[in-house]
């Protein structure tokens, strides 16, 4: 089966839940993207059971350049914070191409995350989903993540929460955006990779 070309992501979420951050350059985009980074790094440096005193400045140095980068992306990525508290709730969703070396990763990724549920109820079909509200690392951040396989693409939706007390609480919300998930490409009603077009001239 032929790859797509010009394959990129679509969602219709909630903004009364969501703020996105792809392709976001207004002023409430670029202080929820701030907050957003401040907490993905200070998770991070938890981690990694280290202080970085300029967390902040790379945070904002991060919120400016981000969206730059994801409209280079095409579509392939797409983010989201928490409206209510950027601080709380971080998502991504990205489709990439199947590749041998992909699917190599996917098969030697740690034994929990072989812990996974049929995730329905989506135009992608069914997904693998995880939660992990207590990762075996204490220090490491509670995540959801639901992954569809279509053969050719791996789309894949990463949650991020920092606390894990509203774990369950913004769960449902993420569970909603995951189904508004869908795969766009260029082609027209009709086609298929290999249409031939013929100038009409």
């Amino acid at each position: 089966m032929t790859p797509l070309t010009g394959l990129r992501l679509s969602a219709q979420v909630d903004p009364a839940q969501w703020v996105p951050i792809t392709g976001s350059f207004g002023f409430r985009g670029r202080r929820a993207r701030k907050k957003a980074i401040g907490m993905l790094l200070a998770q991070a440096n938890a981690a990694f059971g280290r202080e970085q005193p300029g967390s902040k400045v790379a945070a904002w140095a991060m919120s400016q350049a981000i969206p730059a980068l994801m409209r280079r992306a095409d579509g392939r990525l797409l983010a989201w914070v928490w409206k209510d508290d950027p601080e709380l709730l971080v998502a991504m969703a990205q489709v990439q191409e199947l590749t041998p070396q992909l699917r190599t990763m996917r098969a030697s990724m740690p034994i929990e995350y072989d812990d996974t549920v049929s995730f329905t109820g989506s135009p992608l079909g069914v997904a693998e989903k995880l939660e992990m509200p207590l990762p075996p690392n204490p220090r490491q951040t509670p995540f959801a993540s639901y992954t569809w396989d279509t053969g050719t693409h791996l789309v894949t939706l990463t949650a991020v929460i920092s606390d894990r007390e509203r774990f369950g609480t913004v769960i449902p919300a993420v569970d909603a955006l995951a189904r508004s998930l869908r795969l766009v490409t260029d082609l027209t009603v009709g086609e298929g990779p290999g249409t031939l077009r013929i100038d009409p001239a």
